[in-house]
């Protein structure tokens, strides 16, 4: 009997294996875009213990095993960064993180303090498999920002 994937929020115990998740999904973009440096793959444990403080994450599971994550942020003029959707190499393209950015949307829509107004996030420009899904979840590019000679941030947003 196979398990089901459950969604839940993170908490500071999941740090280490967000972390740990964080470094494998990160491989594939890092290796597209020919950079090892970016951000996820460099981010400390205490840097990303700081950032579940700030917002809010989730997680899903598969029995015990986390298999994606996700974390937002709300700021106070009703914006919600939306940041590492990320999902196990081996469980892409089953609708999971379509599923984590609808509750991850859900969490905040309903949270009245600050009123979510519109939904933000950004990935490279050679990320067809996010920018694909991001479209199909309504999010448009609203910018553009060239990082270097390899990489151009795409940063989308939606309205809450």
């Amino acid at each position: 009997m196979g398990m089901s994937v459950t969604i839940s929020a993170a908490d500071a115990q999941d740090a280490e294996h967000i972390l740990k998740l964080q470094y494998l999904c990160y491989q594939s973009e890092a290796e597209l875009y020919g950079d090892w440096s970016i951000e996820p793959l460099t981010q400390s444990l205490d840097a990303l213990r700081a950032e579940l403080a700030a917002g809010h994450a989730l997680v899903a599971r598969l029995g015990d095993e986390i298999v994606a994550s996700v974390r937002g942020r709300a700021d106070e003029d009703g914006t919600v960064r939306i940041a590492k959707l990320i999902v196990h190499p081996r469980l892409r393209r089953h609708g999971l993180g379509g599923r984590l950015l609808d509750a991850i949307e859900g969490h905040f829509a309903g949270d009245p303090v600050p009123a979510a107004k519109r939904f933000r996030l950004f990935t490279g420009h050679r990320s067809e498999g996010n920018l694909r899904l991001y479209r199909r979840k309504g999010y448009e590019p609203v910018a553009t920002r060239e990082i270097g000679p390899r990489l151009t941030l795409v940063t989308l947003e939606k309205a809450a």
